[in-house]
Order: C-alpha cells, then sequence, then structure tokens
C-alpha cells in the first residue's frame, strides 16, 4: 500500500472551513491546509464577543531550519494586545549560539500580520528588524542575524489539528512534516549554506485560556519526523510523518528535570508508537513578568535517538540523532 493509501485510512481531508454554516468547529486531526479559522463565526457555547476575541486570540507562526552545521528557528507572535518575535541560529559544530533576539512590536498590523492560512504571509517590522515568513521562503534582517531560506515541496501531508480548550473555546495548529531547504544564513561570524537542510513550520491560531501552559517536542527529516504536545492542547496535534505518510499518535509523556533541562529528555507516547530521548545541545530561554502578563519559556535544541512507528502493528523505525527542539512554556496572556 502506497503513502497516499496510508493517509487516506487514517486522517480525514482538511474541512473547507474549520466553523461550519451552523457556527459548530469540525474538530479532530485532519491531513491537508488550514483555510483560515473565521473565530467570529462561532455559535454558543463556543462563540464569544468581539472583546473577548480580541484578548483571547493568539496566534503564532514559527519555522525551524536544521542542517549538520547549524540550526536555526524564528517566529512571529500576535497576542492580540502586543507583537512579538524572536530568533536564534546556534553552531551545531561548536555549540556556539550566534544569534539570539526577540524585539516586541504594537497590536494588530501596525507591527506585526500573522497569515491565517498554510498559504499566507506573516510579517514582523519594527526598527531595525524585519522578517517576513511566507508559504516557501524565510527572510530575516536585523542587525544580529540575516537569512535567506527557501522550502521546496512537502513529501508529506500537512497536518491540520483543531479542538478544545479548556478555559478558551477553539484552537487550531497546522504543523508541516520536513521541507527540502535551501539558502543562506548569515551571522557576525560566518555565512552558514541551508542547501540539503530541511525545514518545518508551525502556524497557529486559538483563543486560548488566560494562563496557557505546554511541553512540545518537533524534530524532522524528509522520510521522518514527528511533533509532539502536552498541556492544553492534549494530543490532539501528535502525529508522526514516515515516508509520505502522516499517522496520529497518543498522548505524549515528558520526562524532564526542570532544575536542569539540559540533561536528557525521554518522551514516549501511551499507544507504544513513538519512544525517544532527547539530548540538549543548547537552549534558548526568557523570562518575563509585565504584572498583566507573563512568560516562563525554555526552548532547547538538540538531538533525538530511539524509535517511532505509525501504529503498534508496524515494525519500528530507528531514529539517530534527529535534529529538532523540546519546549517548556508557561504564559499568562
Amino acid at each position: 500500500m502506497n503513502g497516499i493509501a496510508d493517509l487516506r485510512a487514517t486522517l480525514p481531508p482538511a474541512p473547507a472551513h474549520i466553523v461550519g454554516a451552523d457556527g459548530r468547529p469540525a474538530l479532530g486531526r485532519f491531513a491537508g491546509a488550514l483555510q483560515g479559522c473565521d473565530w467570529e463565526r462561532l455559535a454558543r457555547p463556543h462563540g464569544r464577543n468581539a472583546l473577548w476575541r480580541r484578548l483571547h486570540n493568539k496566534r503564532w507562526h514559527y519555522v525551524a531550519l536544521a542542517t549538520e552545521r547549524i540550526f536555526c528557528a524564528v517566529a512571529i507572535v500576535d497576542l492580540g494586545w502586543m507583537s512579538t518575535c524572536f530568533g536564534y541560529a546556534f553552531d551545531r559544530g561548536d555549540g556556539d549560539m550566534m544569534a539570539n533576539f526577540s524585539e516586541d512590536g504594537l497590536p494588530g498590523r501596525l507591527s506585526v500580520d500573522v497569515a491565517t492560512s498554510a498559504g499566507g504571509t506573516s510579517r514582523f517590522e519594527r526598527r531595525a528588524t524585519r522578517i517576513e515568513i511566507g508559504p516557501d521562503t524565510l527572510t530575516v534582517r536585523c542587525p544580529w542575524l540575516e537569512i535567506d531560506a527557501s522550502f521546496g515541496t512537502a513529501p508529506a501531508p500537512l497536518l491540520l489539528a483543531t479542538g478544545l480548550v479548556q478555559g478558551g473555546s477553539v484552537h487550531a495548529t497546522q504543523k508541516s512534516g520536513g521541507l527540502p531547504l535551501s539558502g543562506e544564513v548569515r551571522t557576525w561570524r560566518d555565512e552558514y549554506p541551508l542547501d540539503g537542510g530541511v525545514a518545518s513550520f508551525d502556524l497557529s491560531n486559538g483563543l486560548l485560556a488566560r494562563e496557557t501552559a505546554w511541553r512540545w517536542a518537533s524534530a524532522h527529516a524528509l522520510d521522518v519526523g514527528f511533533n509532539l504536545q502536552a498541556g492544553y492542547f492534549g494530543a490532539s496535534e501528535n502525529a508522526v510523518w514516515l515516508d509520505g505518510a502522516l499517522y496520529p499518535l497518543g498522548p505524549a509523556r515528558f520526562i524532564v528535570d526542570r532544575k536542569d533541562v539540559l540533561a536528557p529528555w525521554h518522551i514516549f507516547t501511551e499507544d507504544d508508537c513513538l519512544d525517544v530521548v532527547f539530548t540538549p545541545d543548547g537552549a534558548r530561554r526568557e523570562a518575563r513578568d509585565l504584572k498583566i502578563a507573563a512568560s516562563r519559556y525554555v526552548q532547547p535544541l538538540g538531538t533525538f535517538s530511539g524509535w517511532v512507528r505509525g501504529s503498534p502493528e508496524q515494525p519500528k523505525r530507528p531514529v539517530e540523532r534527529l535534529a529538532g527542539v523540546t519546549e517548556d512554556h508557561f504564559a499568562r496572556w
């Protein structure tokens, strides 16, 4: 059976609209592209007034780039009442964080525009920082880092996951598997070609609770990759990509020493389809307390080793030093 046939038997196609004509959200895991969220069309009990939606609608667009020499991550975030971005570039050869920056912006389109569909473009621009994430490109210009990256056609389907959020309303997230990568990263010390590397992205849009916490793991090659989350979204977005097919995974367990997040993490799923050890090489950290809002965030980057499979009946697929990230995040927003 080929990958397409496997996929059709595993995940239904993405709906044309997350919110139907009757105001009810389409909930579940799907294969295909996000076409927009239209939260204003939600009916009770999920619908809320415009002010509530403005304060609770959180959107972000995140891209990771990995080669043998370098790992980069860039994100644009719209919190409704403010915006922010961050980016970093880590030299995997000598363990040096070559660039690590963040920039706050103004609310709405004054600084930021986060795409509402997989084919859209996200932008952040303030002072000397400009970031643009398109469907198949990433451009970064700031005093610390420059990136010109292009993404090829995805060898595996996109994951669209939608679900209810306790204390909020509805959340939707679009995740890619590994994407062929080309281009260049430029830092103060060196230039890093991206040709032959792998990119992946996360485009999320949800009406979230005032306090939201999660742990996350993501790692991708072109033939194998996974996305895992434990926290506010449960197992809704857990999935593995294998040889062009996409499979849902069960709840994920993260065993980590919070006093030493650079120690190895043990991560597994309850359906016996993934068991990996994550070995961090470095981390991006940020702790902010704005009184009305706060964020405690650490994103270690490193490699995963272990095994994955699409179902308990399939043979275990070895994973050896697959580049990716984990994350431990609490937000009051």
